[in-house]
């Protein structure tokens, strides 16, 4: 007798160990998550179905108890049937002539949804035996659980736990109410005739109904009871988190192997943000898109990121195009960086003199926006006032090449529409989208360079190189803090600028404080005008007001570098008192001094602290400017040294007592 049990018992070994086992690492949702690990936006698996991994650590332990309670009270002692409850069940269907009660465990339960089996036949219930047992020889018990957390149905496309407590409560399962808990135990056993949406009836009846067996049980104490069967029951499926939709659209297409992003994004901000985005799109016409980036300049963490008002085509908006990586005319917006190179080459101070009247460059005659001209002004009120004959004529100085050089250090990718660089990329005659101007401005605030802008939580930032030094990018600053706000907005609180591209089809504001800055677009995603359509009408109020989102108050400017030149036009070194071009201003005195080394266009080792210039001619003393900021002072000698200007292009110039002047550009490697 003891032979023939252990006979058998080593034939049911080999049976259960003779099973085919259906794969248990089941297609999930890719997710896509802000820097707490709130989910933005999840996309379906094949067939359209919300399938969210669940973890055991992320469910509620109310839930885990009242679930195998009531599923399957023997689930941590049995090997994957429970002999007793299949008994109890096969005595009542024979006294009641039908089934009362099921037998099936949690084991077998998630056998069945594996494999996507019947429970009806005996040839289905047989199969389910045999997978579970097999199940509990390969998996532990927490995999199982989590299997059934994964797999089990609740109604229309929904699969699992999470997918259920999104849709039908809008929350993540580890705050499950008791109510709650009890609707979701229920749902699974009758998922479609127990559709709260559909069946609110039959899904509170079969919720209270394991609510009373928890009391019983002592799961849950009476009065808690009590209050849950008077709970509301969902009456509507809740539409999955869209947060973010083109930058999750983004991240997902350049890791498709991957199942979950974590992004640097902000959900609250970013949920605060597109309502007002789309607000503003409504207001200036059916056809009109929208877009924002708001960047921590300190770190380069991109906080929100919305591409268009809404992730359709409503109203013809073509919402499905990410404007935030469009490339368009960025208008006026590159023209702080301008005034920026032309500080560092000595060209001008802010409070320079410069001549906005006509003039002409070949073929090419520059006006200004509003066709008039105001004779000599400031370049502070020339960049605030954003004319761009001034700018024209700096860019001239500068060449245009310098201009995309110093975009590309930013980290921009700025393209022209053919052809070498023109002076019209002052004017916005050049490529580039809204997230590469954040970065521009960016690195503006952080002094000339900083972390270049990252979305990935877990990535390291970038390193861009400098484009303007400190003292250009704080004489900056302070002349864009100094533009008039619109109405109701703090005055001196915000470095921003406006912009419009040609034919009204761009309107951009962006700006920064000490510590964050935000990029706004509005425009139409095909590129066609909005007439009427400006800058400082459309994008500078939403900029203040995204601003506004984001914290309740700005956070101050830096304080000006210890080298930063702050003094009116009186006071300047004669030739940055008033702008001349650069052929006029060598056209000097025969004694006018002349720096003899290096030479103009000299490739210089970087090696030592300090570098040797010499002078022939002009009156002692001499002033030596490297980069705009005076490094040398009261020099009677005809040769001396200078502090190193550091890596890259320099441009000196050497001052005499008599203020005429001379000046070379050398590059230090």
């Amino acid at each position: 007798m003891l032979f023939a049990a252990a006979a058998l018992r080593d034939h049911v070994d080999a049976w259960i160990d003779a099973t085919d086992l259906p794969p248990t690492l089941a297609d999930t949702s890719v997710e896509i998550r802000d820097r707490t690990g709130k989910l933005l936006r999840a996309y379906t698996v094949g067939d359209g179905i919300w399938r969210l991994a669940p973890t055991l650590s992320a469910v509620g332990d109310t839930f885990l108890a009242m679930l195998v309670r009531y599923e399957d009270k023997r689930f941590w002692q049995h090997h994957g049937i429970d002999p007793l409850a299949m008994s109890r069940a096969a005595a009542q269907a024979v006294w009641n002539g039908r089934t009362i009660s099921g037998g099936s465990t949690l084991t077998m339960q998630v056998a069945r949804l594996i494999e996507d089996g019947s429970t009806g036949k005996w040839a289905g219930k047989l199969r389910q035996i045999r997978l579970a047992l097999a199940l509990e020889r390969h998996l532990t018990k927490d995999q199982i659980l989590t299997l059934y957390l994964t797999h089990a149905p609740y109604g229309g496309n929904l699969e699992g736990i999470r997918a259920a407590t999104l849709a039908w409560l809008g929350k993540e399962p580890h705050r499950l109410t008791p109510a709650e808990s009890a609707l979701l135990v229920a749902l699974p056993q009758s998922p479609e005739a127990r559709r709260p949406d559909r069946h609110p009836e039959r899904a509170k009846a079969a919720r209270d109904r394991v609510l009373t067996r928890m009391a019983g049980a002592e799961i849950l104490p009476q009065h808690q009871v009590r209050s849950a069967q008077h709970a509301r029951i969902p009456r509507h499926i809740r539409p999955f988190p869209q947060l973010a939709a083109h930058l999750a659209d983004r991240v997902r297409g350049s890791s498709p192997d991957k199942q979950r992003h974590d992004l640097t994004i902000d959900a609250h901000l970013q949920a605060s943000l597109e309502p007002i985005l789309a607000q503003a799109a409504r207001r200036s016409g059916s056809r009109t898109s929208a877009a924002l980036v708001v960047a921590d300049h300190q770190t380069g963490e991109i906080l929100a990121s919305i591409g268009s008002p809404s992730y359709d085509n409503a109203q013809g908006r073509q919402g499905f195009v990410d404007m935030t990586q469009a490339i368009r005319s960025p208008g006026s917006t590159l023209k702080p960086l301008i005034y920026g190179l032309a500080f560092d080459q000595g060209l001008v101070h802010p409070e320079t003199l410069i001549h906005d009247g006509p003039v002409q460059f070949g073929r090419y005659a520059p006006r200004n926006f509003d066709g008039q001209f105001r004779g000599d002004i400031r370049v502070r009120e020339a960049l605030q006032n954003s004319l761009n004959i001034p700018v024209i004529k700096l860019t001239n100085e500068l060449g245009p090449a310098r201009i995309m050089d110093a975009l590309s250090r930013t980290g921009a990718d700025a393209r022209l529409p053919g052809g070498a660089p023109g002076l019209a990329i002052a004017l916005g005659g050049v490529g580039i989208n809204l997230q590469d101007l954040v970065q521009l401005y960016a690195a503006l605030a952080q002094g000339g360079h900083g972390h270049g802008l990252r979305t990935r939580l877990h990535d390291e930032a970038p390193h861009t190189n400098r484009a303007i030094s400190d003292v250009a990018a704080w004489h900056v600053g302070d002349i864009l803090a100094g533009l008039a706000p619109p109405p109701g907005a703090p005055r001196g609180a915000l470095a921003y600028k406006t912009g419009t591209s040609y034919g009204h089809r761009d309107a951009w504001a962006i700006g920064y404080d000490g510590r964050h800055v935000i990029g706004v677009w509005l425009g139409r995603a095909d590129g066609t005008p909005v007439p009427g359509a400006f800058g400082g009408d459309l994008a500078a109020p939403l900029l203040f007001r995204a601003f506004g989102r984001l914290k309740p108050d700005f956070e101050p400017l830096p304080p000006p570098p210890p080298a930063t030149l702050i003094m009116g036009a009186a006071g300047l070194p004669q030739p940055l008192q008033r702008f001349r071009p650069r052929g006029a201003r060598f056209t000097e005195a025969p004694d006018a001094p002349k720096l003899l080394f290096p030479p103009d266009g000299a490739i210089l080792d970087r090696a030592g602290e300090t570098v040797t210039l010499k002078v022939r001619g002009g009156r002692a003393p001499f002033l030596v400017l490297a980069n705009g900021q005076p490094v040398a002072k009261g020099q009677r000698r005809s040769e001396f040294d200078i502090p190193n200007p550091g890596t890259g292009y320099s441009t000196l110039v050497i001052v005499d007592g008599a203020g005429q002047s001379d000046r070379v550009t050398v590059r230090l490697d």
